[in-house]
C-alpha cells in the first residue's frame, strides 16, 4: 500500500476475507475447539489490521463458524463428492462464500463468486478455482434466484 493512500472499501473487504480465511481455516484444523471470539481476539492481537475492514472480518468469522453445519448441508446438493473429501482450504472458501450468499444480500452474488475464486487462486490447489466457482455458482442460482433473474 502506498503511503498516504487509503485502500478502498473493496480492498479493505478483500483483506478482511483473507484474514477470515486464515481464522476459519485455523478453527477447522482444530476441529472447532476454539470459538469465534477467541480466534478473532488472537488475530487482532497478532495480525496487522491496517487497511482491513475489521468489522467485516469479525462478521465473516462469526458467521462462517456459527453457520458451519447449516452451510455444509446447504452446499451438499451442489457438490460432486462428499464434503469430507473436499480439500480443507476449499471447504473454508465454500463456508465463507455460503455465508456471504445467504447472510449478506447487500453484496452482489457476482462479487461473492469473484472473491471466492480469487481466494482459491491464492490459497487453493491448482484447479480449486474452477471447483469453487462451479459450486458457488450453482448455490447462487438457487439461493439468489431473484437477484439473478433481475439482471
Amino acid at each position: 500500500m502506498k503511503q498516504g493512500k487509503q485502500p478502498t472499501v473493496s480492498q479493505q473487504r478483500q483483506r478482511a476475507r483473507r484474514r477470515a480465511l486464515q481464522a476459519v481455516y485455523q478453527w477447522q484444523l482444530k476441529d472447532g475447539e476454539e470459538d469465534a471470539a477467541t480466534l478473532i481476539a488472537q488475530f487482532l492481537e497478532h495480525q496487522d489490521f491496517n487497511g482491513v475492514d475489521q468489522a467485516y472480518f469479525e462478521s465473516l468469522v462469526k458467521g462462517a463458524i456459527a453457520g458451519s453445519e447449516a452451510f455444509e448441508s446447504q452446499l451438499t446438493p451442489f457438490l460432486d463428492r462428499p464434503l469430507a473429501e473436499v480439500d480443507q482450504m476449499e471447504r473454508v472458501i465454500l463456508r465463507l462464500g455460503a455465508f456471504e450468499l445467504t447472510e449478506r444480500p447487500d453484496i452482489p452474488y457476482r462479487v461473492v463468486l469473484d472473491e471466492a475464486v480469487e481466494l482459491s487462486h491464492r490459497f487453493g490447489a491448482e484447479q480449486a478455482h474452477a471447483f469453487i466457482n462451479g459450486v458457488l455458482d450453482k448455490a447462487a442460482r438457487a439461493w439468489r434466484a431473484e437477484e439473478i433473474a433481475a439482471q
